[in-house]
């Protein structure tokens, strides 16, 4: 009998993060379906396809200042989409926790429906831990410094 390949969802900043968090998310990305064998949800890619599909000739983000009815509409169905992904999909998250991301709402959400879902989370952080807010500690299973030291945690804990 075939086993289903593990999936893991790449969570963090988009909104007011540099690039909307591409950069980490397509190296992360990358190494998981390489060296784990695992598949991905990139909220990066996939937002994208959304979007193409609902909105293709126009600025989402400009949305926001100038049809926040339009713009809620679409952010509603982008939260759906990345709930349901969480909740029955993914097996676990994997976060990157930044200035972006405690800026905004998403990754809060993701990481409260991982927990709520029995879903590892897995967090690469460079703050201090007492700046990260408690919610957010409460939701996270193992948390690292550098991408590098979750890459052995991951080899060690899925590759068999």
């Amino acid at each position: 009998m075939k086993r289903r390949r593990l999936r893991t969802y790449l969570s963090g900043g988009m909104e007011f993060a540099k690039k909307e968090g591409v950069d980490w998310r397509s190296e992360m990305e990358l190494w998981v379906k390489e060296d784990l064998n695992h598949s991905v949800f990139n909220p990066n890619t996939e937002s994208r396809k959304f979007l193409a599909k609902k909105f293709p000739k126009g600025d989402f983000r400009k949305l926001k200042f100038d049809d926040t009815t339009k713009f809620t509409a679409i952010v509603r169905s982008i939260v759906d989409l990345d709930s349901k992904e969480i909740a029955r999909r993914s097996d676990y998250v994997i976060c990157y926790w930044d200035a972006s991301a405690q800026k905004g709402a998403g990754t809060k959400g993701e990481l409260t429906i991982a927990k709520f879902f029995h879903k590892p989370v897995y967090m690469v952080t460079r703050m201090r831990h007492h700046t990260i807010p408690g919610w957010i500690l409460g939701c996270t299973t193992k948390i690292f410094s550098s991408f590098q030291e979750l890459q052995a945690f991951l080899l060690n804990e899925y590759s068999h």
